[in-house]
């Protein structure tokens, strides 16, 4: 890591700043996931123990800096204390007389949670002016929001322009196990990328290409490539004008020793919808008024062996329309395999994005894996090769 960590700065009697991403899915006052919060317990707990004051910083929703009571953060204060088994009080305010004076009156060990950094425009403009007055509020920053380390905001680094900063316990744990994965892993490795569409993951296909030895496609964008080696497709989704593009990663795999593995045989619908009437055709068999939405049997097998020889495996996206019973079977069947593997010591498993926890999940099969990120968009970039500003930002 070219970056400390707070394990490694004295944070005695300090005040922390801790950015944290609590954008949660919530329904109804309730969260529905509380791991982002549940990851968070080894930093807060490590922070009070040094007697730290923390005053908690993070966004909700998209509130267009503006003041939207339905996006403040005062209901996570009752589901961060239960988490987290201690108190939580609450500011009304993040920057300002308010927030400073909630700050000032914390002892030791306390933990406040400001309100929405989004409802100050210059959260997402990365004003100045907005990062000092965050930063007025602390003597130490720490960011433990890797799934927020993609955008260049105040309060990832504009606010390290005013502090000295470092990381949380779960971004280094986050970044330390995704270096792994790609910079220095151990090999034969196999990417999973699966989804709708090439055109939003190209970056993602194209690096991944020059890293991995094997990269499963699923999905749409398993179907655009098909199209691209000339198989008529039918009905099914399928980017058609995208075929060069994924004729020249195919070249590029090649040329670097890298497998693009594709389905051998799918299973086709004439109608898109639960337990619909569904037959498995090879890939060559697709008939004109139907759709693949699945893979078939003996694709399954063919990944798998591939999976069995491979000791590190990175997840992005399903094999087809899993949401869709019984149309999951090609997902769940190669995520058990994973799953197993990685049980038995076989190889290290790592997976994120929002789909694909949601399929893993669906699959039984999530507990099982090394490590699931739980960042969106961060992970995504991270796969693409993309510096993130916010991890950017803390190495000086």
């Amino acid at each position: 890591m070219d970056f400390q960590t707070i394990t490694e700065i004295d944070v005695k009697s300090k005040t922390i700043l801790l950015r944290v991403d609590l954008n949660v899915p919530r329904q109804n006052n309730t969260v529905t996931d509380t791991t982002r919060i549940e990851r968070l317990l080894p930093t807060i707990t490590y922070l009070r123990e040094q007697g730290a004051k923390i005053l908690i910083l993070s966004h909700f929703g998209r509130p267009d800096g503006e003041q939207n009571p339905e996006m403040s953060l005062a209901f996570l204060t009752p589901i961060l204390e239960k988490c987290w088994g201690c108190s939580v009080k609450f500011s009304p305010e993040c920057i300002g007389e308010t927030a400073q004076g909630i700050a000032s009156s914390a002892k030791a060990g306390d933990i406040v949670l400001l309100e929405n950094l989004r409802f100050h425009k210059g959260e997402r403009d990365n004003d100045p002016d907005f990062a000092k007055s965050l930063a007025a509020l602390g003597d130490i920053y720490v960011n433990d929001a890797f799934s927020a380390s993609h955008r260049a905001h105040a309060s990832t680094t504009g606010i390290t322009e005013h502090l000295p900063s470092a990381a949380g316990l779960l971004m280094k744990e986050e970044l330390s196990t995704l270096s792994k994965a790609l910079d220095a892993p151990e090999t034969p490795v196999l990417a999973v990328a699966g989804g709708s569409k090439i055109s939003t993951k190209l970056d993602i296909l194209k690096n991944l290409s020059k890293k991995v030895d094997y990269l499963v496609l699923g999905g749409g964008m398993a179907n655009t490539f098909l199209y691209a080696q000339g198989i008529s497709m039918g009905r099914s989704l399928c980017e058609k004008d995208m075929a060069d593009t994924a004729r020249d990663i195919m070249y590029t795999a090649a040329r670097v020793g890298c497998e693009i593995i594709l389905p051998k045989d799918v299973v086709t619908v004439s109608e898109l919808k639960e337990n619909a009437a569904h037959e498995i055709v090879d890939i060559n068999n697709i008939a004109n008024d139907h759709m693949a939405i699945d893979i078939g049997p003996k694709s399954i097998a063919y990944i798998s062996e591939k999976i069995k020889d491979s000791k590190t495996v990175v997840w992005n996206g399903p094999m087809g329309v899993f949401e869709i019973k019984p149309f999951d079977n090609g997902t769940n069947e190669i995520a058990k395999i994973v799953a197993a593997q990685t049980r038995d010591g076989n190889c290290v498993s790592i997976a994120g994005g929002g789909d694909t926890i949601a399929a893993l999940e669906n699959a039984g099969a999530a507990a099982d894996f090394s490590y699931i990120s739980t960042a969106g968009g961060a992970f995504l970039e991270w796969l693409e090769g993309k510096k993130l500003p916010g991890i950017a930002a803390l190495i000086k």
